[in-house]
């Protein structure tokens, strides 16, 4: 293979790894949305099964205790781990949690929306794998290329090792929560590396610092954004565990302030945004990718409002609940791909007025 059709493989591969990565975030929405978490309530096999089984009759009488045995052995060495970390009292917490060791039901569709983001979340684990192979084509010209590939398959591993975790300790909120963290990582790493091996040989492109300034401002704000939607989601969830599924219509305002508060910021990243785009329609004419970045990260932001308007008023509908996520994420990967493009442009032509 050539050097650059070994170049335009990497290119390929890793934009197939950035559509599936946004695919996992989706399928981890549905997960969530529709509390199928501990639908495989083993890692990583599902109730040791490669393909797990569709109905209760296939499954040993006592799995309940077979299962709960051992993830409490599991709980044991992560706790163990903490201490060494220094993080002891989050150990007790764990050890002395006897919740998190109480098993459900089986359910088979729940069961199997487990096992589907399982799968997902392996291929984008080959694709990235094969992202790091492929990106040794860029060893000479771009040692940066290389590192970052390969750190990001060390990532997706330690992300898969904490999925563990997290179902282990049945969902514990902040293990949740750094989960997501790490998701948004993994992409980001992904569309730098795709980024870099696009623009390479490019002219820099002609910008105002602080248009740069305010583009990281909005981005910090839209992660602690998605932070903070998915404590609520935490708050949610311990509703819904509370009150064993029922009473959806109350979650909402069970939940606390908590929830108007993440509607509050929402409109903090609004206006930010709205900065934003004032100053890339000033500085790159429309035909540029700064300003179809930005005109994209608008229509998720409306997309949003609209999920949100959902999420209020119609008591959670899962469907509303996974796109929620999904359209954080999309919004999340333009600002961060426009950050980019700011330095170096995929596109050079109509990059500036």
């Amino acid at each position: 293979m050539s050097i650059k059709a070994s170049g335009n493989t990497f290119l390929k591969v890793n934009l197939i790894t950035i559509i599936v990565l946004f695919v996992l975030i989706l399928a981890g929405g549905v997960v969530r949305s529709t509390g199928s978490g501990m639908g495989c309530p083993d890692w990583p096999k599902c109730f040791g099964r490669y393909v797990p089984p569709t109905n209760i009759t296939e499954l040993p009488a006592n799995y309940k205790k077979v299962y709960a045995d051992k993830r409490l052995a599991k709980n044991q060495k992560f706790a163990k781990m903490l201490d060494v970390f220094g993080y002891s009292q989050l150990a007790v917490r764990i050890r002395n949690d006897r919740s998190i060791l109480v098993p459900e039901e089986f359910n088979s569709a729940r069961t199997w929306t487990e096992y589907v983001n399982r799968l997902i979340g392996a291929v984008s684990g080959v694709l990235l794998l094969l992202c790091a192979i492929f990106s040794f084509r860029y060893r000479k010209t771009s040692k940066l290329i290389v590192a970052l590939s390969i750190f990001n398959v060390l990532l997706v591993g330690f992300q898969g090792w904490l999925g563990s975790i997290v179902v282990s300790t049945n969902l514990v909120a902040w293990i949740v929560t750094v989960h997501m963290l790490i998701a948004l990582a993994i992409l980001a790493i992904s569309i730098a590396t795709y980024h870099m091996a696009k623009v390479q040989g490019r002219y820099k492109v002609q910008r105002k610092p602080f248009v740069a300034i305010v583009t990281v401002v909005v981005l910090a704000i839209s992660i602690l954004q998605i932070t903070f939607g998915t404590e609520v989601r935490e708050r949610i969830d311990a509703v819904a565990g509370h009150l064993e599924g029922s009473y959806r219509e109350s979650w909402v305002t069970r939940a606390g302030d908590i929830f108007a508060q993440h509607r509050d910021v929402a409109i903090i990243v609004l206006l930010a945004n709205l900065v934003l785009y004032v100053l890339i329609r000033k500085g790159f004419n429309r035909h540029s990718i700064q300003q179809q970045l930005m005109s994209f990260a608008f229509l998720m932001i409306m997309l949003q409002i609209v999920t949100g308007i959902f999420l209020s008023y119609w008591a959670l509908p899962p469907f509303a609940q996974a796109s929620h996520i999904v359209l954080a994420s999309l919004l999340f990967g333009a600002q961060f791909y426009l950050l980019l493009n700011l330095f170096s442009s995929v596109n050079v032509q109509g990059a500036g007025k």
